[in-house]
């Protein structure tokens, strides 16, 4: 279905509106919004009805709602649980807006990474220079930055530079747990512990003591004891008591929270209780490095 300029403004506002008021528009509020006259909007809106793209609601807190059709005709799915996928300009997000659809427009230039973003939403607000972040999106927690180089009022889109551009997988965390964990003894002495985590190309361990992992020890933990002279000292003496677990359902996206929050370099993995391996800052880093 083929629509003129005027009748996709007048449909996008229309729902627009009703995203933020639950409620029939009148076409008042859509002229006010799309700067035209109320009796051009109420034209138009007699060959919308017509098209079966608006129903008219009588009574004082009539006006017009948007049908299915609306949402095909503007390229749009109407979803029954809708996940809103956040815009912010310049930092602060845009109440009522989201990410309906995105675009890549310049895949193969060697130097250009350009976007289009399809807004079901207000796009008055943002001008050309303005600064435009998109994301995460529900299934990749894709983010995107970028910097806002044109708008187009009929089509509700914005075009710009995508900057920067980051997305975490979902699939949960025990799936990069590839080899079995290396443990060390709680009652190994340094020497034995730099040998297993060498032989072994790893920079830590858990630390365990007969069935129980009771804290971890790096190569850092060592060389600072070696620095202080202790070389006498047992790993139970050196090793990082605090111990911090995650479930090896949680997805990866989750896990890069948990290491932001906790503070920490290294993270076990357990399944049903029971430890499978151990994940760190730079194996998150590896995995990303898909190419």
């Amino acid at each position: 279905m083929e629509l003129t300029p005027i009748q996709k403004e007048i449909l996008t506002a229309l729902i627009n509106l009703y995203r933020v008021r639950k409620q029939a528009i009148k076409g008042e509020d859509i002229a006010e919004v799309i700067n035209r006259n109320p009796g051009t909007v109420r034209n138009q809106m007699q060959s919308l009805k017509a098209l079966g793209l608006v129903e008219g609601v009588p009574g004082p807190k009539g006006g017009y709602k948007a049908t299915g059709e609306t949402y095909r005709a503007l390229c749009l799915y109407e979803l029954d649980k809708e996940i809103v996928v956040p815009i912010r300009r310049n930092e602060e997000v845009v109440p009522n807006a989201t990410a309906a659809e995105i675009s890549f427009t310049t895949v193969r230039h060697p130097d250009l990474c350009n976007a289009t973003v399809h807004v079901i939403g207000d796009i008055k607000k943002f001008e050309i220079g303005d600064s435009i972040t998109i994301g995460p999106t529900p299934v990749n927690k894709l983010v995107m930055q970028g910097e806002i180089i044109g708008r187009d009022d009929t089509d509700n889109t914005l075009l710009f530079v995508i900057q920067e551009m980051v997305s975490l997988p979902k699939k949960a965390v025990k799936h990069y747990i590839k080899d079995q964990p290396i443990t060390i003894p709680a009652t190994a002495t340094i020497q034995e512990a730099s040998r297993i985590l060498v032989e072994n190309k790893i920079h830590g361990a858990p630390v365990r003591d007969k069935n129980s992992i009771v804290g971890i020890v790096t190569l850092t933990d060592i060389g600072k004891t070696l620095a202080e002279g202790k070389t006498s000292l047992k790993i139970k003496d050196i090793m990082t008591k605090k111990i911090i677990s995650i479930d090896g359902e949680t997805p990866l996206y989750e896990v890069v929270k948990v290491f932001n929050k906790e503070k920490v370099g290294r993270l076990l993995v357990k399944v049903n209780g029971d430890l499978i391996g151990l994940i760190s800052k730079t194996d998150i880093l590896d995995k990303l490095a898909v190419y």
